[in-house]
C-alpha cells in the first residue's frame, strides 16, 4: 500500500516538468523537462518491478536509466553545433 502511494506521488511529480515545458517555449527548458521525465519514468519502472517482483522489468528500467539520456545529450550537442554555425 505504501509503495502504491509512492508510485502515485511519483506520477504526480512527473507531471511538474511536463507543465513547465508546456508553459515555456525555450528548447533547452523543454529538453531538460523531457530528460527529467525519462529519468523519473525509469525510476517508476524500477519501483513497479519491485512491486511485481519481476526483475526483467527492472532490467528494462536500468537500461532506460543508463542509456535513455544519451540521446538527449546527443541532441543537445547537435543543437549547440547548429547554434554555433
Amino acid at each position: 500500500m505504501i509503495l502504491t502511494i509512492a508510485l502515485f506521488a511519483m506520477i504526480a511529480a512527473m507531471l511538474i516538468p511536463l507543465y513547465q515545458a508546456w508553459k515555456d517555449e525555450d528548447i533547452w527548458q523543454t529538453m531538460l523537462a523531457l530528460s527529467s521525465v525519462s529519468t523519473k519514468a525509469a525510476v517508476m519502472i524500477l519501483l513497479v518491478s519491485v512491486l511485481r517482483d519481476d526483475w526483467m522489468i527492472g532490467v528494462a528500467g536500468v537500461i532506460i536509466l543508463t542509456v535513455g539520456n544519451a540521446g538527449f545529450m546527443l541532441l543537445a550537442h547537435i543543437l549547440k553545433q547548429l547554434g554555433d554555425a
